[in-house]
């Protein structure tokens, strides 16, 4: 049985991990409403472009200057996968979730016998892939750590991308990410970059019936899609590392306050044995000087 000094000691290691704990579900809290605004605010740009795009290279798909970002390199050996993942830990399983889709996603491709590339986005993701593909990861991308996700490291890595498929080093990149739902839930999603997935027809919102857009294109398709396609690559990688970190302080927040009520319970009831400690041992001493007593 520990004895009081240790229970002491424990309880008061508990209450400094329990303050926290505390603390950290605040700030999460605080940085979730802005984390969250921004991405509810990225969703309808990024539908927008999507769909944009799609009506655009309805006609110059297949024509003989289409960009591969729209068409890819006509392959499909050489994948590139782009996992977003955070910098910082006690986030919940906010990042083994990416992490367990990331790898079932590249174990599928690579038992198709497709040859894979990762560029993992954050600290996290990229440590627990070096560990589970060693020589596949090519390089890291830092994350945001905590600060708010600038347009420009989306640019960044929209352009590291490109140069790589003008390069020819892969033939068709996915991105991984978490998209926020709520507090509690985010879900897991691959999004395909390259070569840009298009909706079906019966998912592109008709003019007559719908009240969708028509659009007009000067000058052409084919000018158009090479000015746009590279931003709507960066604007679409913009919108998964706002996404992924809303969910990032929303896991966040939830993990803390879920550490938070067990710290309080881990209290209680050591505060309970400390006492019942406490208790048995002065009746023990009661009883040796009774007894003490009764000898004499």
């Amino acid at each position: 049985m520990p004895s009081l000094k240790e229970l002491r000691a424990r309880i008061g290691s508990v209450k400094s991990t329990r303050k926290i704990t505390s603390a950290m579900k605040m700030v999460a809290a605080s940085k979730l409403r802005r984390a969250q605004a921004r991405a509810e605010a990225s969703r309808p740009y990024a539908e927008a472009m999507q769909r944009m795009l799609a009506a655009l290279a309805r006609s110059s798909a297949g024509g003989p200057n289409a960009s591969r970002l729209l068409a890819g390199t006509g392959q499909d050996r050489v994948h590139l996968v782009i996992p977003v993942t955070s910098d910082r830990g006690l986030a919940g399983g906010f990042n083994a979730n990416i992490g367990r889709t990331t790898r079932n996603l590249v174990r599928r491709l690579q038992g198709e016998g497709k040859t894979v590339k990762i560029l993992p986005v954050g600290r996290k993701g990229a440590d627990y892939l070096e560990r589970e593909f060693k020589g596949a990861v090519i390089d890291r991308i830092p994350g945001s750590a905590g600060k708010d996700v600038a347009f420009s490291a989306a640019e960044e890595l929209g352009l590291r991308v490109t140069a790589m498929l003008e390069r020819g080093e892969f033939d068709v990149a996915t991105l991984v990410f978490n998209r926020f739902n709520n507090v509690m839930s985010q879900t897991p999603v691959e999004q395909q970059l390259v070569p840009l997935s298009l909706p079906a027809n019966d998912d592109l919102p008709d003019a007559a019936t719908k009240g969708g857009a028509i659009y007009e294109f000067e000058p052409d398709e084919e000018t158009i899609l090479a000015r746009l396609l590279p931003r709507n690559l960066s604007i679409q990688i913009y919108s998964a590392m706002l996404e992924s970190a809303a969910g990032e302080q929303g896991a966040r927040m939830t993990a803390m306050d879920s550490a938070t009520r067990n710290a309080g319970k881990a209290i209680d009831r050591l505060t309970l044995n400390y006492n019942r400690t406490r208790q048995a041992n002065i009746t023990r001493e009661l009883i040796e000087i009774i007894s003490g007593a009764d000898a004499v």
